[in-house]
């Protein structure tokens, strides 16, 4: 070992205190009043001198504090005023904070940088700091300090803890992957989308509650492999009823840095024996375009500014890198001479300008209506829209999606460790991989860049992590391959420090609007999260255990957990539906359906405290549902109810239900939720 080798080895070994760091001993206030809105508080808004770190910081009135901070990160650094674009309902970070009695911490991390630890350093910066401005508001103490983040924040979030000491006292990361998420989890998600197309709706109704249960069924060959290739990925079947929602969700952004990393693959896949573009009659060959034609008129866009506030709306887990476009009031266009004709794939294509002062540039194609192409939201293509007046009528480009594809079964090409267990299905009996590998793995390389280390699993304090097991973007095994790396450092101590809560029916997005997508099949997973902050903090500060861990197995990719509560653990309530006594019923026209359902809570983790039906698919839930409680604490109900239907047809009648630790109806912010869903199919 080299003495530069040995000097790396020792400093991944040391914390930062972030005590003496010389970049952060210069900090200001600028703004510090009381607010009214979302709640009564106190805003102070301030950074350091000599850089670009910012922050925000909501401390409760006196009478209500309680010594503690809750710190949200954030999937990427922006806005030190996010919370403030999130205020409605159960998602409003600043209104939780305040009513359990903690202060809300904000930060931008540091904004860009080339030194990729700047994110926590700037992290544990304002964490410190904000702990001096509590001394001086309410006497000399040490507040309890709690981060929490999901998906890239997820990342962040146990950057932070691992790579320092003294800060904050406890973590939840939540939604979070592995150091070979990226880009594998979005790769071969597209894949089968695009292998799939039209087999969805039938892949779907086998799922769904009284279908056959084969979501294989009437697929050829190609199709059930690529099927079964992505659930064996960990891509939870469940969540394809979100298919045309979730499409290929943060893959275009991250193309550019696979292109910067492994610019040679893109060649090699067309050109190279083992990968699937040099197949000439694969569907990949089939599918790729590459249309030659040229610019008639560019269409120019339209500029705004951009406030603060609008900014900070795009930091949620699922859409914090949906930016390119941000500032301008329209689209830049071009019209062309001549456009693909058929049912061509243009999904992740670029516009490759091949000719005039633009040649050489590549920019994402966004759509094409008529005979008009639109640019779509991307970094990496182009520094800023100002580039695109370098094209000009005449130019001649070319329509092409051989990269997109090509970038589809890249997973297949970056075989990790044999830790990584979902990708066995890529090596042969010998353990070696079934096709030719990449030089390195991206994966890891985007996880640093990120959150400025690559989590090991090792941290001072306590953690609790939530993983939805409908997660479409971070498969849920990936928070058994993180637990798998803490036991390994905490041995025997595991629980002491550590829980894994998993939350069925949700989704990977952080905003309960809606809930999400379709409230008929998920449930917002905040609440779960919030009542983690809320354990944890009663665990670090008063001793006080928190449930269980959830019981699960990791089988062939799936995270598998019990059908009861009682077995299942965590502290989601779970729901057993039944129309007519199954899962399936077949009625008449004004026939009465009788549903019956018994909602049973994990045990210690609070009573049921309401529950509501939506019979015919409108996801309003307009009827509350009779709760009978089958035991004095609350923890098992049964409801009843009957219900006619007076059209013909297939419906999903869904019932959800919630449970509180404390039992309280009224508190928003803490009511775990799950449903169930039957068929009821009406003739």
């Amino acid at each position: 070992m080299s003495i530069h080798e040995n000097e790396k080895a020792n400093n991944e070994n040391l914390l930062y205190d972030g005590q003496q760091d010389p970049q952060f001993q210069h900090p200001y206030v600028d703004i510090d009043e009381w607010r009214d809105e979302p709640v009564r508080h106190r805003y102070i808004h301030g950074g350091f001198e000599g850089n670009d770190t910012r922050f925000s910081f909501y401390f409760p009135p006196a009478e209500s504090y309680e010594r503690r901070f809750f710190q949200p990160v954030y999937p990427v650094q922006g806005s030190e005023d996010a919370a403030q674009s999130h205020i409605d309902g159960v998602d409003n970070k600043i209104g939780f904070a305040i009513s359990r009695g903690a202060y809300l911490v904000e930060t931008n991390m540091g904004g860009a940088s080339d030194d990729f630890t700047l994110v926590y350093r700037a992290s544990a910066a304002v964490a410190l700091y904000s702990r001096v401005k509590a001394a001086e508001l309410f006497g000399s103490h040490r507040p309890y300090g709690y981060i929490y983040g999901g998906s890239g924040g997820g990342f962040k979030t146990m950057s932070f803890i691992e790579n320092t000491t003294g800060v904050w006292d406890g973590a939840v990361p939540f939604v979070i992957g592995t150091p070979m998420a990226i880009p594998n989890v979005f790769t071969v998600r597209v894949h089968a989308m695009r292998i799939l197309g039209d087999k969805f709706p039938a892949i779907i109704d086998a799922l769904e509650p009284g279908g056959s249960g084969d979501m294989y069924a009437g697929l050829n060959d190609e199709e059930r492999q690529a099927l079964e290739e992505v659930t064996r990925m960990g891509f939870p079947p469940k969540a394809w009823f979100a298919y045309k929602e979730i499409g290929d969700g943060a893959l275009t952004v991250l193309s550019p840095a696979v292109m910067r990393m492994d610019p040679s693959y893109f060649e090699d896949f067309w050109t190279v024996p083992g990968y699937l573009g040099h197949d000439p009659v694969s569907s990949a060959s089939r599918a790729r375009l590459q249309h030659k034609t040229i610019v008639s008129e560019v269409i120019r866009p339209r500029q705004k500014e951009v406030s603060n506030s609008e900014a900070a709306v795009k930091m949620g887990v699922d859409d914090a890198w949906k930016m390119l476009t941000q500032g301008q009031e329209s689209i830049p266009s071009f019209k062309l001479a001549d456009v693909p004709e058929g049912d061509a794939y243009l999904d992740g294509a670029y516009i490759q300008i091949t000719s005039g002062e633009a040649a050489g540039l590549k920019i994402p194609l966004g759509g094409i209506n008529g005979n008009i192409v639109t640019v779509g939201a991307a970094f990496g293509f182009f520094t800023s829209v100002q580039t695109l007046e370098l094209v000009k009528p005449g130019d001649e480009i070319v329509l092409d999606n051989s990269d997109y594809i090509a970038l589809q079964t890249y997973h297949r090409h970056q075989v990790p460790t044999s830790d990584y267990s979902v990708w066995d299905q890529y090596r042969d009996d010998n353990g070696e991989p079934l096709y030719p590998q990449r030089p390195f793995h991206v994966g890891p390389a985007v996880s640093f860049g990120g959150a400025g280390s690559v989590q090991s699993g090792r941290f001072e304090g306590k953690m609790i992590v939530v993983q939805t097991l409908m997660d479409e973007s971070a498969f849920p095994w990936q928070a058994d391959w993180y637990r798998t790396k803490v036991k390994q450092s905490l041995g025997e101590k595991l629980d002491d420090h550590f829980r894994l809560w998993f939350v069925d029916h949700a989704l990977h997005a952080d905003t309960s609007s809606n809930h999400v997508l379709d409230g008929l099949h998920i449930v917002t997973y905040i609440p779960a999260l919030h009542q983690a902050l809320l354990d944890l903090s009663a665990w670090v500060e008063r001793g006080v255990n928190p449930p269980a861990s959830t019981n699960y197995q990791v089988e062939e990719g799936q995270v598998v957990v019990p059908s009861t509560a009682a077995d299942r653990r965590g502290i989601q309530p779970v729901i057993s539906l039944k129309a007519n006594g199954g899962d399936r019923a077949e009625v008449s026209v004004g026939e009465t359906v009788y549903f019956k359902a018994e909602i049973e809570v994990p045990p210690n983790t609070g009573e049921v405290v309401y529950a509501e039906w939506d019979f015919e698919g409108e996801a309003t839930f307009p009827i509350d549902a009779n709760i009978s409680r089958v035991n004095e604490v609350g923890s098992q109900a049964v409801v009843e109810a009957t219900y006619t239907f007076d059209k013909p047809g297939t419906y999903f009648p869904v019932l959800r239900a919630a449970s509180d630790r404390e039992g309280n109806s009224g508190d928003l912010y803490t009511q775990v939720m799950n449903l169930a869903r039957v068929r009821v199919v009406v003739k």
